[in-house]
């Protein structure tokens, strides 16, 4: 039988038949139930918008299904352990400062000031401009990536990254002076 996925019988006919093998593949990518569920809503929500896009001559439904569901489950995958990276790192840049026991102390205090001066200027930039250069420097994130997580076009990606740059050097050369 030919099936017509606008047709809503149909359609509920193929979310029954191929919903837990859809969550299944979500979940062993993500090992989240939550998001695994997230991720079933979503392929078969793209599935009833665009019916079109499966074309049974390249395979079979559940198939395209399950890999529709594991390249999403990576792509959530991929976004939380890049957030995961940048938390990370911004904690580092943020923690408090104990020098370890095998450096010379000269170099650690140089360290430690290069640090603080850091932080100082972070502080004193404004948030969007702050969170696009923690992700960007910290995070490892392009300003592609960083467009897309915090919902703005690319150009004012690019644009907080540069004038947080402009801003932070500008203030740690008169830091940098003044001491």
């Amino acid at each position: 039988m030919l099936l017509d996925l606008r047709n809503p019988d149909h359609y509920q006919r193929v979310y029954e038949e191929h919903h837990r093998g859809v969550y299944a593949v979500a979940y062993r990518v993500t090992g989240d139930a939550a998001q695994a569920q997230d991720i079933v809503q979503d392929v078969f929500l793209r599935l009833w918008r665009r019916p079109y896009s499966f074309d049974a001559r390249r395979g079979e439904l559940g198939s395209y299904l399950r890999l529709m569901a594991r390249s999403r489950a990576l792509d959530l995958w991929r976004e939380s352990q890049a957030a995961g990276r940048a938390t990370d790192r911004l904690k580092l840049v943020v923690a408090s400062d104990e020098p370890r026991s095998d450096e010379r102390p000269s170099e650690a205090v140089e360290r430690a000031e290069a640090r603080h001066v850091v932080r100082e200027q972070l502080k004193r930039l404004p948030a969007p401009q702050r969170e696009a250069l923690v992700l960007a420097h910290w995070g490892g994130l392009t300003a592609d990536e960083i467009a897309s997580r915090v919902g703005v076009p690319l150009g004012t990606a690019k644009s907080r990254i540069r004038v947080g740059m402009e801003r932070m050097r500008a203030g740690m050369d008169l830091q940098l002076e003044a001491a």
